[in-house]
This record gives C-alpha cells, structure tokens and sequence, in this order.
C-alpha cells in the first residue's frame, strides 16, 4: 500500500491539507496512519474516496452527507453489528478475550467515569437480554439525565421512551446485536467505548461470568463516533426519526479529542490481560 504524506492527498484530491485536517477533526473522516513521529500517513485509497466526496459535493451534498455516501461507495457499508463497524475501521485496535466479570467491571468504570466527567453525551448500550438492563437501570436514568440521546438495545417486547430513561429499542435473535455487548459515551470533553462479541459455546449459563467475549476496549474518538454512528443506524431501523436525529447530532459535534490517547488504552489492556490471567 502506498503511503502518502497529506501534501501528496492535498495535490491529488484537490482538497487543502487544512480542510482535510479539520474533515478528520470533525467528521473522523480521513484516517490517516501516524508515524512515529506524529506524522499524517495516507493511502490511494484514501485518496480515492476524497475524489467521490468532490464528485458528491458537485452534486450538492452536504460535506458529511457526501463524506458518508463515498465511504459506503467504496465498499464499507452499513454493519447490523457495532463491533464489525468499528473494527472494520482499521484502527489500532487489539481485541482481547474477556471474561463476563471483565465486562461488568469494564462498563462499570466507564458508566461511573462518563457521570463524572461527560457533559451531555451520546450514550449507548447494548445488553442482550432486558434483564441484564434491568439490573443496571438506575445508573442509566442518571446518564440519560445528563445526555443529549441515551438509547439501550436488549430483547424488549416493544420500544419505549420511560420518563427519565434511555430509550429502549428491541432487537431479534436474528440480529447479531443480540450476539453483542456495548457501551459507547461519545461527549464533547469524553468519549470512551467497550464492544464486544459472544463466543456461543464457551460459557455456561446466561449468569455464567466466565462467558468468553472478543472485546475492543477504547478511548480513541475517532473509534468511538464510528460506534456511535453505526448505533443510530441500527436505531434508525426500529425508528427512523430518531435515528436521523442522532446520526444529525453527531454530525454537528467534534470528536472528544483532537488526539486519541493509545498509551493510556495500551496500558488499561494491559491490566485488564493480567486480571484476566490472575
């Protein structure tokens, strides 16, 4: 794969090494590869896919409508699961087999550090079964109190929006969400997300916590807006509205962060493995 300097993307797509800076800022489109020393990497195929956001902008597509439309052109597509969304993304990202207590504690801490520290987040979970929500509900009607949107996805009967809660949007056994486990805050000042996936067979019962999960654990804000996005995807198929409403409110916002902090993920993986082998 060739690797382009932004000079090199900025010539070919026509398209200034500023606004291309403030399009990975923004809409956490492009993605570059960083060298060591900090420096911007791109790929033709980047390049490639700037040339069909020019092509949709002549058309008269808004800059993120033009963005997403030439993404899903070249062959990354809407995901019926957050965890392909994102480790599709071709970020450094290093899943990890967890056990359901790992889990627990994981989404824990981000649920107690998003109270803390996020102002008016976009907040998701994904939990598989009502009762395993159930259990945790109140520290989600805290959070929705102090979200822009909260949405939980379980096996409900029916969608509901409660008064001072997450809005509950079912999903089938058919869909691999209902395979999946998520916790995603994406805010101005924070943004944190915990996704993984169930290895059916590995585990015992539903309450077994030595179930076995693949899980990507992250605090990059590019990673995360990718989750959140594919989750108001998956929202708009139960409730189109809302899932425009969500995909909108995360169009209008910057990412947490300028840069993502890897040695501070690095390091959360690498005590999160050991507890996993004590």
């Amino acid at each position: 794969m060739t690797e382009l300097a932004i000079k090199d993307v900025a010539y070919q797509s026509g398209i200034a090494a500023g606004t291309l800076r403030m399009w990975e800022q923004r809409y956490g489109f492009p993605v570059p590869e960083r060298s060591a020393n900090g420096y911007r990497s791109y790929s033709d195929e980047d390049v490639e896919t700037l040339l069909r956001v020019q092509a949709y902008r002549h058309r008269g597509l808004t800059i993120a409508a033009a963005i997403e439309r030439a993404i899903e052109e070249g062959g990354i597509s809407e995901h019926p699961s957050i965890y392909a969304a994102v480790s599709s993304t071709g970020r450094d990202l290093h899943p990890q087999m967890l056990r359901k207590s790992t889990l627990v504690a994981l989404s824990r801490a981000i649920e107690h550090e998003a109270l803390a520290c996020a102002a008016k987040p976009v907040l998701i979970g994904a939990f598989q079964h009502e009762a395993f929500y159930r259990a945790v509900e109140p520290r989600y009607r805290q959070l929705s109190n102090q979200a822009d949107v909260a949405v939980v996805f379980a096996d409900f009967a029916d969608e509901r929006s409660p008064r001072g809660g997450p809005i509950e949007i079912p999903i089938s056994e058919q869909d691999a969400l209902g395979n999946e486990w998520a916790v995603v805050v994406d805010a101005p000042g924070f943004c944190a997300s915990l996704l993984a996936w169930e290895h059916i067979g590995d585990g015992g019962s539903t309450d077994d916590p030595d179930r076995r999960f693949e899980a990507i654990w992250t605090l990059d804000p590019v990673a995360t807006r990718r989750a959140a996005r594919a989750s108001a995807r998956l929202v708009a198929r139960s409730n189109a509205k809302l899932g425009a409403e969500m995909e909108q409110l995360l169009l209008d916002r910057p990412l947490a962060f300028e840069e993502p902090a890897p040695a501070l993920t690095a390091l959360t993986n690498r005590v999160v493995a050991y507890l996993e082998s004590a």
